[in-house]
């Protein structure tokens, strides 16, 4: 079951629109039984607002749903508004980023590129830091983030945890953030962690076909989150600007990704080839 106000929001609105599409209902059909506008009902079904029980149950009744059927999508309507959620160590997050944030904790799958810098679910403590250091922060302010990355990545190692693949450049093995030792660190951190059976590491060394490289740079994020039932699992791929973020949903916007994490993946090093030459770069560092 769905943790997080977000994703809840997102997969009670997903099967809503699938359980009003079944029953043979237009959008104008839902708005007029609620005495709303027709926007409204957009806007739940693609998880923008949250839904009122009164108006759910209204709704499941409309779609002829089953009393079984009922209770989950009650349930799922459960704790849908995230107050008081992004304070603390979380009010680092952007408004942007917030999103991504629920959907990656809900995620059951994680694929990942990246060009150059460790992604951040793979990062050490000590990678933050000097990463942060450079900004010049107060280190109250660096613990804060620090704490909040932490969060992040602790999905990796919890019970049940998603499936998560990275597909690196070697750049991000090389390029050093911080010093020596913190980059030996890092690496080691990459060589231990891609043995999880939920972690696969791929990199794409500099030798590699020199059109495929390039692709990397066009960063992505693509997660599966499942449904509660048989209903199908929510598919995005998170695209991250410099001070925004796209989500894409659509079969023909996640086309092309998914099409371009298969040729990267061929292209790159296997798993246990990779490692080999994370701890090469790691022996050389000095």
């Amino acid at each position: 079951m769905a943790t997080t106000p977000t994703v809840r929001r997102l997969l009670l609105g997903h099967e809503l629109r699938r359980l009003r599409e079944a029953a043979d209902k237009a959008p104008a059909d839902a708005a007029k039984l609620l005495d709303c506008a027709a926007t409204k009902i957009s806007r739940m079904e693609l998880g923008q607002s949250p839904i009122g029980v009164g108006d759910l149950k209204m709704l499941l009744e409309f779609y002829d749903v089953d009393p079984d059927r009922t209770a989950s999508m009650l349930e799922l309507g459960r704790n849908t508004k995230a107050r008081g959620r992004w304070s603390g160590h979380r009010a680092f997050f952007p408004e942007w980023f917030r999103t991504y944030f629920d959907l990656e904790q809900d995620a059951s799958d994680i694929k990942r590129t990246e060009a150059e810098v460790v992604p951040g679910l793979l990062q050490t403590d000590d990678y933050v830091r000097a990463m942060y250091d450079v900004h010049n922060y107060e280190q109250a302010e660096i613990e804060d983030r620090l704490k909040a990355r932490q969060e992040r990545r602790a999905i990796l190692t919890r019970p049940n945890p998603p499936m998560a693949s990275f597909i690196l450049s070697e750049s991000c093995l090389r390029r050093v953030v911080g010093n020596a030792s913190v980059m030996r660190g890092q690496l080691h951190h990459l060589i231990d962690i891609g043995r999880s059976r939920n972690v696969h590491i791929q990199v794409l060394p500099f030798d590699a076909q020199t059109s495929m490289a390039g692709y990397l740079f066009y960063g992505f994020i693509m997660l599966t989150i499942e449904s509660p039932g048989n209903a199908p699992a929510l598919e995005f791929v998170y695209v991250e600007d410099l001070d925004d973020a796209r989500y894409l949903d659509g079969d023909n916007e996640k086309k092309p990704y998914v099409n371009l994490w298969g040729r990267l993946q061929a292209a790159a090093l296997g798993p246990v080839e990779s490692r080999k030459l994370i701890r090469k770069v790691a022996e050389q560092s000095t």
